[in-house]
C-alpha cells in the first residue's frame, strides 16, 4: 500500500517536472539586437538611458515587444577598430545586429576602400554566426571633396546588395540638420535626436526583428 502510495507520489512528480520543462521550452526567447557601432551608438555626452540603445529599447517595449538591445558602441571607433574587437563584442546569445560604422573613417579621410573591406569582413563574421543583420549608413562631409563623398555613399548600399541586408541609409536622419536635435558640436544627437532617430529607424527594426522571428 505504502509503495503504491510512494509510486504515485513520484510519477507525479516527474510529470510536474516535465511539464515544467515544456512550457520553457514552449516559450519563444526573448530577440537580443545588438548595436555595433561608433559614439553616435554609444551615447557620447549623454546619460546611457538616453542613448541610442536604450532608447530603442524601451520604444520597442513600449508597444509590448520584449525585446533586448545590448550598446556595443565605442566612441572614435573605425570600422576597422570595429572589427578587431567584434569577435568579444558580440554575446553568445545575440539574435540580431544593428551595424552602424564609418563616421569616423569619414572624418578622417580613411580610403573608402579600406572602410568598405572592413565593414565587408565585419558583415561575413556575422553572417557566420546566423546573425540578421541592419546596416546603418553614414554620409561623409562635404569638405572631403565630391570623389571621396560619392565613393563614401556608395558604400552602404552596394555592401546591402552584396549580403542581402537591410539598410537603413543615413543614421543621422532626420537629426542632423535640426539644431535643437544635436549636442553643440554638431555631430552628436541630444537625447530628442536620439528618440527621433528611433523613431524613424523602427520600421528597418521591425523587418529585422521579422527576419529573427523567420529563423525561430
Amino acid at each position: 500500500m505504502k509503495r503504491g502510495i510512494l509510486r504515485t507520489i513520484v510519477a507525479g512528480c516527474l510529470l510536474a517536472v516535465l511539464c515544467f520543462l515544456h512550457t520553457i521550452e514552449a516559450e519563444p526567447r526573448a530577440p537580443v539586437i545588438v548595436a555595433v557601432g561608433d559614439s553616435l551608438t554609444a551615447g557620447l555626452g549623454l546619460p546611457q538611458d538616453e542613448a541610442f540603445p536604450a532608447q530603442l529599447e524601451a520604444a520597442l517595449k513600449a508597444r509590448g515587444q520584449a525585446v533586448s538591445v545590448v550598446n556595443a558602441g565605442v566612441s572614435g571607433d573605425t570600422a576597422s577598430a570595429a572589427l578587431a574587437r567584434l569577435d568579444w563584442a558580440i554575446p553568445a546569445d545575440a539574435s540580431a545586429v544593428i551595424v552602424e560604422l564609418g563616421g569616423n573613417d569619414a572624418l578622417q579621410g580613411i580610403p573608402t576602400e579600406g572602410i568598405k573591406s572592413s565593414l565587408a569582413k565585419i558583415i561575413e563574421q556575422l553572417q557566420a554566426k546566423g546573425l540578421p543583420i541592419l546596416l546603418a549608413g553614414m554620409e561623409a562631409p562635404p569638405n572631403m571633396g565630391k570623389d571621396y563623398v560619392t565613393a563614401f555613399a556608395a558604400i552602404y548600399p552596394d555592401l546591402a546588395t552584396r549580403y542581402g541586408l537591410i539598410l537603413y541609409p543615413f543614421f543621422l536622419d532626420g537629426a542632423v540638420l535640426d539644431h535643437g536635435l544635436m549636442q553643440g558640436d554638431g555631430i552628436h544627437p541630444n537625447a530628442k535626436g536620439v528618440a527621433r532617430i528611433v523613431e524613424l529607424i523602427m520600421p528597418k527594426v521591425d523587418e529585422l526583428l521579422a527576419k529573427v522571428k523567420s529563423k525561430d
